[in-house]
């Protein structure tokens, strides 16, 4: 399978299922557009009356980039056949039942009222409720029990507010640590805050056991204090901001991410982006809402074409500032074109519901952060494991190639058959396809590949 796309002055084809990339002149280009559907002699004859006499190009140089694209698709580098269906579902069942990573709900509460909130304000739709210790521990030995012989282990403590209920937060990291030695376990924290609650302790703190903190901004302040506002109406922006500033300072400008949301108010969002950047901030995040269809946040078809033309510009922004020396990390842009990932997360994804559940406060087990208050999919708890064995196999059984809108998909193996949460909540299925989400990770891959291809190539 093909994708050619031009972008920044770059001719790009990809090769799906070799994971070719090749940048090429204009006749090449032309070629490969026709080769599977036109003889040899028609693409030459239509090349010869397209470029003869142009730039001083032959027949012969002609016959010679076709040659060059026959040996290309000789050598398995382009129009390679699709060999990964017959293992998807394998792949999977080599990890059935070993856990990887809990995302910890320690907070059904939240300090903010944010009008976008995919978790009504941190309750999800229910009560609000702190995590107590002893379900965190049950959670961390639910975690190691079923981890198999996976040393490395991922907890993200989520919210609502999460430092709402810090202490709990931090007998579970001393718990954690504990157990580390004697199970042959390595624990990597991740915390997601909204900045309020910031201070020396949870600076300190972080910087000591975090592996990663994830601070929520959305760049502009008029957009960030028209929803990220508190319970009386007033904006976060001004409060949150310094925090910020001296939380990643202490962090040496590393090992955070600044994770903004963008919605109808922003589609310009890389206006934001140059907000943060302004601020100091180096490793952001932009998301597109989630929302329901209607909801005056979600984004409209016109909102759809600004957003991939801001995409654009913010590659060509990342590229201007490699230049001039102050490189920024854009984390739907990083991509790695050699090493990974490797064919079972190309196929597999995520691993919601399988390698990875959210925990509520009060234990149970769902297939991540998204599907909590979701009761039909309640997998089970803690203390029990996984009963709801029916919905644990929808995931199990959810791959790239179990959506059939996928399969003659260019960037199947990019997205991995993209979120199950955002398919579910669009379409009512797991195996669904959110299709305005689709669109815009599109955009983000040719931009990320184009990226990554003028850095090469400008070494």
């Amino acid at each position: 399978m093909i994708h050619q796309y031009k972008l920044n002055g770059y001719n790009i084809v990809l090769d799906t299922c070799s994971g070719g990339i090749h940048v090429v002149d204009d006749i090449a280009y032309d070629i490969i557009s026709l080769f599977e559907n036109e003889s040899k002699e028609e693409i030459i004859a239509k090349m010869t009356n397209l470029y003869v006499g142009k730039d001083d190009i032959t027949k012969k140089d002609i016959e010679e980039c076709y040659e060059q694209v026959e040996s290309l698709k000789e050598s398995g580098k382009l129009f390679a056949p699709d060999t990964f269906e017959n293992m998807a579902g394998k792949l999977k069942e080599k990890t059935s039942g070993v856990v990887k990573a809990l995302c910890l709900h320690i907070a059904h509460t939240c300090n903010l009222n944010c009008e976008y909130c995919f978790a009504s304000q941190g309750k999800y739709h229910g009560e609000r409720a702190v995590m107590s210790y002893e379900v965190g521990k049950q959670a961390l030995d639910f975690l190691v029990a079923n981890s198999g012989k996976r040393r490395n282990l991922e907890v993200d403590f989520f919210g609502g507010e999460p430092l709402m209920n810090f202490d709990v937060v931090k007998q579970l990291v001393a718990y954690a640590r504990s157990i580390e030695k004697e199970h042959n376990k390595n624990f990597r924290f991740t915390l997601t805050t909204n900045g309020l609650l910031i201070n020396d302790e949870v600076i300190e703190w972080a910087n000591n056991e975090c592996s990663n903190v994830v601070l929520s901004l959305d760049g502009r302040k008029e957009i960030h204090d028209r929803f990220r506002v508190d319970y009386a109406g007033n904006g976060s922006w001004d409060r949150i901001v310094p925090l910020f500033q001296k939380f990643i300072k202490a962090r040496e400008g590393k090992n955070y991410y600044m994770r903004g949301t963008f919605t109808h108010a922003n589609p310009d969002f890389l206006e934001d982006v140059k907000v943060m950047l302004d601020l100091g901030f180096t490793e952001l995040s932009m998301e597109p809402v989630v929302c329901a269809p209607g909801d005056k946040s979600e984004l409209t078809p016109e909102d759809m074409k600004i957003v991939a033309q801001q995409y654009e510009e913010l590659a060509k922004l990342m590229l201007e500032r490699d230049k001039e020396g102050r490189p920024f990390t854009f984390y739907h842009y990083m991509i790695d074109l050699t090493g990974g990932p490797c064919i079972y997360k190309r196929i597999s994804g995520c691993g919601s519901g399988t390698e990875y559940m959210a925990v509520t406060p009060w234990g149970d087990l769902y297939p991540c952060h998204q599907f909590v208050g979701e009761d039909a999919y309640k997998l089970g708890d803690i203390w029990n494991g996984v009963t709801n064995k029916e919905k644990q196999d929808e995931f199990a059984c959810c791959n790239v190639y179990a959506r059939e809108e996928c399969r003659d998909c260019w960037a199947k193996l990019y997205c991995s058959g993209g979120c199950a949460a955002n398919a579910f909540h669009s379409t009512g299925s797991v195996k669904g396809v959110y299709k305005s989400g689709c669109e815009l990770f599109k955009k983000r891959m040719e931009c990320a590949i184009m990226i990554e291809i003028a850095r090469r190539l400008n070494k």
